[in-house]
């Protein structure tokens, strides 16, 4: 089976990918990894990401169709995959259903995860993490039990990323919202879209995904 979970930065999508790799022998694919890998080869490829990138620029189109490519290439005889990130807009996800249609693939769902935005940027903002060890911490849902230490190492630096900053997470959900949301209609007339709640905890939002999954493998086989 071959997914896309769509949704907006911080609506869970990489925590639920990770999930049904381990649950159903899934391959995730996320295109930042995949962009992160190719910067650091400092191949000719990854010095072009890098230019467009520090741009502030969305990498083309082609570059991305490519590396998802070549990736599915090297996955698993029989694997099935996750995009996480990828498609960004509808030429995006056109160049995509071409690419896989060579291959002789499709993708059997894809899942938008829903999210309130409000809530989101509450909940991406009272993000951070030790800077030891990694823990993540939240400012009003998961504090450390001793205030200023770790509960993992002890340690007593922490550190919050760049980008879950309220202004900077408003900015992306904006290009969330003008760019990838038109995508949806798009997968909704091939009667492949799916709908979560994606504020739901992360438990919840699990079973909502393996329902979707178990009715469309009752529907694969019926």
């Amino acid at each position: 089976m071959n997914l896309i979970l769509l949704g907006p930065p911080g609506a869970g999508k990489g925590t639920q990918a990770k999930r049904l790799e381990e649950r159903h022998g899934l391959i995730q694919l996320s295109t930042g990894d995949m962009l992160r890998a190719e910067r650091a080869s400092s191949s000719p490829l990854g010095k072009k990401v890098q230019a467009v990138i520090d741009s502030g620029q969305l990498v083309s189109d082609e570059i991305m169709v490519d590396l998802i490519a070549s990736r599915i290439d090297r996955l698993p005889k029989g694997k099935g995959f996750i995009l996480d990130g990828f498609p960004r807009t509808q030429p995006q996800a056109e160049a995509l259903d071409a690419m896989l249609g060579r291959k002789g693939l499709k993708l059997d769902l894809v899942i938008e995860m829903r999210v309130d935005e409000a809530a989101l940027i509450d909940r991406i903002a009272g993000r951070f993490s030790c800077a030891t060890c990694g823990a993540s911490y939240h400012d009003i849902h998961n504090r450390p039990r001793q205030d200023g230490v770790c509960d993992i190492c002890g340690g007593r630096d922490f550190a919050r990323r760049p980008d879950d900053r309220p202004g900077t997470i408003k900015a992306r959900l904006n290009t969330y919202r003008e760019l990838t949301a038109p995508i949806l209609p798009y997968y909704r007339a091939k009667g492949v879209l799916r709908t979560v709640d994606g504020m739901a905890p992360i438990e919840q939002v699990a079973a909502q995904i393996e329902a979707i999954l178990e009715t469309q493998g009752a529907a694969s086989n019926g």
